[in-house]
């Protein structure tokens, strides 16, 4: 799963079944572009796709309507999706824990749209101490 939240509470999601490499990545951009209308300022890890050659040519290509920012090294603390990736696991994995690959991608699926509907969850997200520089 590869997910974008805003201090405004909208949720976006790709749930894929294959290995996180530069084309899932840009893949799940692509569609960002196409969903948000606006100027993204997109907030990423330092993640090895991330700062692939393939993702900087990419972001370079669409600086226009994208704009990233990275945090600095192995800080997952300053990162507000960790929050929600945590809540994945500790409420869309933990509480029914799968019987198969499939039956996994359909719970993550069903959880995050919920949490789609839900855009109070998603801001709280933006509420820690550690998280709060993104919530302007």
């Amino acid at each position: 799963m590869i997910s974008a939240i805003t201090n405004r509470g909208r949720l976006y999601f790709m749930v894929f079944g294959e290995e996180f490499r530069a084309p899932v990545f840009l893949k799940f951009l692509e569609r960002l572009l196409r969903q948000v209308r606006r100027k993204i300022f997109l907030i990423l890890d330092g993640h090895p796709v991330h700062r692939s050659w393939v993702a900087k040519a990419w972001l370079v290509k669409n600086a226009r309507r994208l704009r990233v920012f990275f945090l600095p090294g192995y800080s997952p603390e300053l990162n507000p999706d960790e929050l929600l990736n945590q809540d994945v696991k500790t409420n869309a994995v933990g509480r029914k824990p799968p019987t198969d690959v499939d039956d996994l991608m359909a719970n993550v699926r069903g959880f995050m749209h919920g949490r789609q509907r839900s855009p109070e969850v998603v801001r709280n997200y933006f509420s820690g101490r550690h998280v709060s520089y993104a919530a302007l």
